[in-house]
């Protein structure tokens, strides 16, 4: 017999909505219109790889969909990233921040959508 037609389905690299354990993001607009995701997760020194692959897993899509960055914002870069590493003891804090145009603020917001915290007044 013959089979019928093969459905192929194209996916990204990455899952629309990566999924993040660690990272979480506060989101904020500035008067001149940059975005910025700003995250803080402090772990212990075991779990402290698992929260720089999620770093690196961030930065992944960021630059696939983005990729005129990471770069100077004034300069007509898309986006730009901080990223901060600071241990005490056996905890280690990792603080990334990102900001972008509009454009890439709402798709940031979209594709980490369960990782980002709205702050209510």
């Amino acid at each position: 017999g013959q089979a019928g037609p093969q459905v192929v389905q194209i996916r990204p690299m990455f899952a629309a909505q990566p999924h993040l354990d660690f990272l979480g993001f506060d989101a904020s607009v500035d008067t001149g219109g940059v975005h910025t995701f700003d995250a803080l997760a402090s772990t212990s020194r075991e779990r402290h790889a698992a929260v720089l692959a999620e770093v690196e897993q961030v930065l992944a899509w960021t630059a696939e969909r983005f990729p005129d960055g990471p770069g100077d914002l004034d300069e007509g870069a898309s986006w730009c990233h901080d990223l901060q590493v600071s241990s005490d003891g056996d905890w280690v804090t990792v603080s990334l921040s990102l900001s972008g145009t509009a454009a890439f603020g709402e798709a940031f917001a979209q594709a980490f959508a369960g990782a980002i915290g709205q702050g209510e007044d």
